[in-house]
């Protein structure tokens, strides 16, 4: 769901894109030698980064013919980093690349479909609606390899202080063990994101999105998101509701308060489970409560899907793809989804990687448990940038500093710049 695109990365994109492809020139890649790849790791260098260093050097001893230059990119860079270096014939052989990147990248023809070939042999593996998000017009451009989505995460300690058995189906639900929490515990019971991602929710419980993409139209400020965004809004305020936080280190307040048992439920993703261990509230692990967001006025329940694909360059040459390919697959394979699960206490995206040892995480067995209702998200290029408008227009309607008709209205118009082929 993070995602960054600096324009100070311009200049280092450069460099970084000069060394990027280990292309047939490089004296490592003659015909007698080994291949040469350049794999751009996009995951976060100090808690994940080692089990994927760890897994090259296991590739490449069962493959002596190939190589593979490991190449650490900070996830809120590489985006545009990687846009500069493949529009200059520079990039990486592989990316890994955020579910949301494929149908820009595929537009462009910067990713190399991958369908037939053998990074996609286990096709049949993998969660289709994982597939199904990094498919753009039919073709496949990316493997998952790793997958999230939000759901409602609780304290049942103190959800069982307050006589509450099982965590809350609906928004409403929701409020009232709120309430109930806040009277017996004095601890708020719920503390919400003004964050678009994580509103996210609101507008799948209304049968809604910012835009329909089938039919081309702008639907961020319709009736039925209206109502989404009058819901998100409403929890703001009342009994047990935190209120809304709008400085620029909400998202660092709202995980403290969470994991040191200052609140008792917020919306989040599988990407801090091993931070909600570290926290006083959740030293038994055991007391984490992972469930599905609340659903909406339509009964169900929806939760955007997030995640990251392993992507192949269609301007490598073909020794280089093939070297890639061969890559991917092995990195998204059952074995490497496992060792990548315990280590790092991520989602694996094939069901046959969660084995016994995974699931014991009960982290881990509660995501997979939510994973039905994650939605993928519409293969539009632009559609990740919709969310820009809303990141700057849903901390002033939070903070009651603008009415939530005229930050809709402004959303719209803002939208619409990004897709003047919609309609209103």
């Amino acid at each position: 769901m993070r995602r960054g695109i600096a324009a100070s990365a311009l200049v280092a994109s450069f460099a970084l894109a000069a060394t990027a492809c280990g292309g047939s020139d490089s004296g490592s890649d003659k015909s007698d030698g080994p291949v040469t790849i350049t794999w751009w790791d996009t995951s976060n260098a100090t808690n994940e980064a080692p089990t994927y260093k760890a897994l090259v050097a296991d590739f490449e001893k069962a493959n002596p013919k190939i190589k593979v230059k490991y190449v650490d990119v900070p996830f809120d860079q590489a985006q545009n980093k990687f846009d500069t270096a493949a529009g200059s014939k520079g990039a990486p052989d592989v990316l890994r690349s955020e579910v949301g990147w494929t149908p820009a990248f595929a537009k462009k023809g910067y990713f190399l479909p991958l369908d037939g070939t053998e990074a996609l042999a286990d096709k049949d593996k993998f969660q289709a609606n994982l597939v199904q998000q990094a498919q753009y017009e039919g073709k496949t451009y990316g493997v998952p390899i790793v997958t999230d989505t939000l759901a409602l995460v609780y304290n049942k300690a103190l959800f069982q202080k307050a006589g509450i058995t099982e965590a809350p189906k609906t928004w409403d639900e929701l409020k009232s063990d709120a309430a109930k929490i806040k009277d017996k515990t004095k601890v708020d019971g719920y503390w919400g994101s003004t964050q678009a991602y994580y509103a996210q929710s609101f507008l799948y419980g209304e049968g809604v999105d910012t835009v329909d993409a089938s039919a081309k139209k702008i639907t961020v400020n319709s009736d039925a998101a209206k109502k989404a965004y009058g819901t998100w809004l409403s929890l703001f305020s009342g009994k047990g509701l935190h209120k809304a936080d709008t400085t620029a280190d909400a998202y660092a307040h709202i995980q403290d308060a969470f994991v040191n048992g200052k609140v008792a439920a917020i919306i989040q993703g599988p990407w801090e489970i091993t931070n909600f261990y570290k926290g006083s509230a959740f030293t038994d692990k055991s007391n984490l409560g992972i469930a599905t967001v609340p659903a909406g006025s339509s009964g169900k329940a929806g939760a955007p899907t997030g995640g990251h694909n392993l992507s192949v360059y269609a301007g490598s040459d073909k020794a280089h793809q093939e070297a890639a390919l061969k890559f991917v697959n092995f990195m998204t394979s059952a074995k490497s989804q496992e060792t990548i699960a315990l280590k790092n206490s991520t989602l694996p995206t094939r069901d046959d990687a969660y084995s016994a040892q995974v699931k014991a995480d009960p982290g881990i067995a509660g995501y997979q448990g939510v994973l039905a209702a994650a939605q993928p998200r519409p293969a539009l290029p632009e559609y990740s940038s919709l969310w820009g408008p809303l990141d700057t227009e849903l901390p002033k309607i939070a903070g009651g500093k603008e009415p939530l008709d005229k930050g809709l209205s402004n959303v719209e118009l803002a939208i619409a710049k990004l897709v003047p082929d919609f309609s209103k």
